[in-house]
């Protein structure tokens, strides 16, 4: 008869060999993980990539030519404390998602909303910041409209950016009208100015402004915005620790006071409003 000791004690050793490459095979694995992550490459690279498109007053050219805004300052700040260089990479909104996905830059800092579809596709980051859906209308093309309502009628256009969550929510609260959408946001306040559309949706604050500096004809038929939704860094999938560390600045800067403190001065003043104009 054999031996049950013996049987045991190897039985428990094979246990030991095993759990023993099976940690020393996580412990590899976690360790290339955190070699071939974004912020690992970033940091030996010196230089972070950051995916942004044009909106006012979240990244926008000054007269210079420079890009400056909100999402200019959180990501050059970003790299300020990463201690690297930041590169901005100015692409059309509706590819800036693939354009993440093949590599093109390290991460989307362009107020992009957290939306379940998008998650699909990425990760985002705890959110940095709240956004909202706004409309300005044309005086004469919109004359006696005073509610969101008013607007959501077959024979009524609305402008907006192509790909936006603005696009979206055009849909969503404005089914009837008729949206049309622009690859670029500006080409949507010039439609409207022009008279070609009875409004703009975007993103808060803009419409308020363009309401303000084209008062002769533009108007805001509702105050204030009409959605509310979280904006967040977006990231590729499968990256922990690009993620964990982007969380834990964005938490940093928010305790810190410096992200209320850039917000109110790119959305609750027009000091900067020289520079661009």
């Amino acid at each position: 008869m054999k031996n049950p000791l013996k049987i045991a004690t190897l039985f428990t050793l094979a246990l030991f060999i095993v759990g023993s490459v099976g940690l020393a095979t996580a412990a590899s694995l976690q360790q290339q993980l955190a070699q071939e992550s974004t912020i690992e490459q970033i940091v030996k690279r010196g230089v972070i990539k950051v995916g942004m498109d044009t909106f006012l007053p979240w990244a926008m050219k000054d007269k210079n030519g420079k890009y400056i805004g909100f999402e200019i300052d959180v990501a050059r700040k970003l790299a300020e404390d990463m201690d690297v260089e930041v590169e901005f990479v100015p692409t059309k909104w509706a590819g800036i998602i693939p354009a993440l996905l093949t590599s093109k830059f390290d991460v989307i800092i362009g107020g992009m909303g957290i939306t379940p579809q998008r998650a699909l596709k990425v990760n985002f980051t705890i959110p940095y910041e709240y956004s909202g859906m706004s409309i300005v209308a044309h005086k004469e093309k919109a004359a006696g409209f005073d509610s969101l309502e008013d607007f959501n009628r077959a024979d009524v256009e609305i402008a907006s950016k192509l790909g936006t969550t603005a696009a979206a929510a055009t849909k969503k609260y404005l089914p009837k009208a008729k949206v049309r959408l622009y690859d670029d946001e500006a080409q949507t306040y010039q439609e409207l100015r022009n008279g070609k559309v009875h409004a703009v949706v975007a993103s808060a604050p803009r419409p308020a402004f363009e309401a303000i500096k084209y008062s002769e004809t533009l108007f805001l038929p509702i105050e204030g915005t009409f959605t509310k939704e979280p904006i967040g860094f977006a990231i590729r999938k499968g990256d922990p620790d690009t993620l964990a560390y982007f969380n834990s600045w964005i938490l940093n800067a928010e305790l810190s006071g410096w992200l209320a403190e850039r917000h109110h001065y790119w959305f609750g003043t027009r000091e900067w409003a020289d520079m661009i104009e």
